[in-house]
């Protein structure tokens, strides 16, 4: 399995998928671990983290598949949503609340 393919089943395995720094319990940079944070308060229960410092393939190929060149990288129902100012917008507006909500009704 190619390393895109390795993250296009990460992003179709879990509704809400959040490619960062370090691991939700120990992120390893500040936005990664705002993103989390915001995250959590937006009620997401089943978060699903790839610790892209982990993986140097995952780490190097991911803003090729996404077009998104920085880290954390948000995926909910497979669709980038964005880095972590957008995600941090998304949960003010309580857009983000309602994304969440969506995964965990299917």
């Amino acid at each position: 399995m190619s390393v895109l393919e390795r993250i296009q089943a990460e992003v179709e395995s879990h509704p809400v998928v959040l490619f960062m720094k370090g691991t939700a319990q120990f992120p390893m940079c500040g936005f990664s671990s705002r993103a989390v944070q915001v995250l959590q308060s937006a009620g997401a229960t089943e978060l699903h983290t790839v610790n892209v410092l982990e993986d140097p393939e995952i780490r190097a190929n991911l803003p090729r598949y996404s077009n998104w060149p920085t880290f954390p990288q948000l995926f909910i129902h497979g669709e980038l949503i964005g880095g972590c100012d957008i995600t941090v917008e998304l949960f003010e507006s309580g857009e983000l609340a309602r994304m969440i909500s969506e995964t965990q009704r299917q």
